[in-house]
C-alpha cells in the first residue's frame, strides 16, 4: 500500500472510533498516521516514494498567470535554487514571551459568542493614541497554535505598532477541533452566516464596533488551517474584508471532510468548480507558499490565486510584473497582478526551496523560518495599499 493511501485509511478509522465514542483510541491512530507520515512538529517529513524531490519548472508561467492572461507566456525567469534546509512541517513550538519591546502596546483576551458558538480571542491594540479609526487585521492561527504562538511567530504585533492598526486573533477551541485546527475542509464551516465563518465575522464586526476601527481597512490573513480559512472568510464576506492574505493555505470549498481536506492537502487542487462561482466580486489577496511544502501542496497557492481572480478576470489594462529576486539565502518569485491605477490586487510568492513555515517569521514561535521575505511586513503593505 502507497503511504498516503495507509495514511487515508488510517484517518477513516480514527474517524470511525471517534464515531464509536472512542476518542483515546482515535487519538492513538492519528498520532501514529502523523507520526509516520513525519507530520508531527519537529520531525522532518518523509522523502518521496522513489527517494528524489520532485522537480518544479520555475520557467514555466504559473496557472493562475496563465488564465489571467489568456494564455500568455513569460521569459528569463532563472532556474531552481537548490533546495534550502528547512523543509520540515514545523518547527519545535516554544513558549512565546511574555513581553515585545517592539511591540508595547496592550495585548488583550477577549471573547465572542452567538448562534454557532463561542471563542476567545486575543487583541493588540497599538500604545499610540489613535488620530482617526485605525486599520484593523484579522490573523488566523495554524493548527497546534494559539493567538500568543502566532503572534509570537509572526511579529505582526510590531508592524502594527508602527502603522496603528488594530489585530485580532480568534482562538480556535479544543472541543471544536482536538489539534486547534479551524475547520475549513468542512462544508458547514464554507459559508457566510454559519459555522466558525460566521463567528470569526462576528468577532470581527464587534471589535470594529467597540474599538472604532475602519470598516473599509479590515483585512484578514492565515497560515496553513487559518490560511484556507481567511481564503474562506474572503470569499463568503467581501463587503467585510477588503483584502486577504494566504500563506501555506488552501483555496475555498475543495473538501467536504477530513479525508477529501487530506487529499486536498497532498495533491494540490484547481481553482475550477463550485467553490470558484462563490466568488462574486474581485477580493484583493496574497498568497504566500514554498514550493517544497511537503504539507500542503504548493499547487493550492496557485489555485487561491486562480479562484480568487475567476470572480473578475484581468481586463487589457491590467498589468503583470514577475521578478526573480532573493532575500539573503532564500530566492523567491514574486508575480504581481496591477490594476489600472497601478494598484497590486493580487499577489503570489512562490518561496523556493520553502517548506511549510512563515516565511520571514520569528523563532519566537512555531511554524516559521527567520530566512526569506518578510510575510507579515509584505502582506501588511499590501493590505494598506488597497484603501491607501
Amino acid at each position: 500500500m502507497k503511504p498516503f493511501e495507509q495514511f487515508l485509511g488510517q484517518m477513516m478509522e480514527a474517524a470511525r472510533l471517534a464515531q464509536a465514542k472512542d476518542p483515546q483510541a482515535a487519538t492513538d491512530v492519528i498520532q501514529k498516521a502523523l507520526k509516520a507520515a513525519g507530520l508531527l512538529p519537529g520531525q522532518a517529513a518523509p522523502a518521496a516514494e522513489d527517494g528524489r524531490p520532485e522537480l518544479i519548472d520555475l520557467n514555466a508561467l504559473p496557472e493562475w498567470v496563465r488564465k489571467a492572461r489568456g494564455g500568455a507566456t513569460a521569459d528569463g525567469v532563472p532556474q531552481p535554487a537548490r533546495r534550502a534546509r528547512w523543509n520540515m512541517p514545523g518547527r519545535k513550538r516554544s513558549r512565546a514571551p511574555a513581553y515585545d519591546p517592539r511591540a508595547p502596546g496592550e495585548f488583550m483576551p477577549g471573547s465572542f459568542q452567538a448562534g454557532a458558538g463561542s471563542r476567545r480571542y486575543k487583541l493588540y491594540v497599538p500604545s499610540t493614541p489613535a488620530t482617526g479609526p485605525r486599520p484593523l487585521i484579522v490573523m488566523l492561527h495554524g493548527c497546534t497554535q494559539d493567538p500568543d504562538d502566532f503572534a509570537a511567530g509572526t511579529a505582526m504585533n510590531a508592524l502594527a505598532e508602527q502603522h496603528g492598526c488594530l489585530v485580532l486573533y480568534p482562538e480556535q477551541d479544543r472541543s471544536a477541533n482536538a489539534s486547534l485546527c479551524w475547520n475549513w475542509f468542512e462544508t458547514p464551516h464554507q459559508q457566510r452566516d454559519g459555522g466558525e465563518p460566521s463567528l470569526i465575522a462576528g468577532m470581527t464586526r464587534e471589535v470594529i464596533e467597540r474599538w472604532g476601527a475602519d470598516p473599509q481597512r479590515v483585512y484578514v490573513a492565515g497560515l496553513s488551517a487559518g490560511g484556507a480559512m481567511a481564503a474562506i472568510m474572503g470569499a463568503a464576506y467581501p463587503d467585510l474584508y477588503a483584502a486577504v492574505g494566504v500563506h501555506s493555505g488552501l483555496p475555498v470549498g475543495k473538501a467536504r471532510d477530513l479525508i477529501t481536506g487530506l487529499a486536498a492537502m497532498k495533491k494540490g487542487m484547481t481553482g475550477k468548480g463550485r467553490a470558484a462561482s462563490k466568488l462574486r466580486q474581485r477580493v484583493p489577496v496574497i498568497v504566500f507558499h514554498g514550493d517544497r511544502d511537503e504539507v500542503v501542496h504548493a499547487g493550492n497557492g496557485e489555485a487561491v490565486l486562480e479562484q480568487f481572480l475567476h470572480a473578475a478576470p484581468a481586463s487589457r489594462d491590467d498589468e503583470l510584473r514577475r521578478t526573480q529576486e532573493r532575500d539573503g539565502d532564500v530566492r523567491y518569485t514574486k508575480t504581481a497582478m496591477l490594476d489600472r491605477s497601478g494598484r497590486s490586487v493580487a499577489e503570489h510568492w512562490e518561496l523556493h526551496g520553502a517548506g511549510h513555515a512563515w516565511s520571514g517569521g520569528s523563532p519566537a514561535g512555531s511554524y516559521t523560518h527567520p530566512a526569506g521575505p518578510d510575510a507579515s511586513a509584505e502582506m501588511l503593505r499590501f493590505f494598506l495599499g488597497q484603501t491607501g
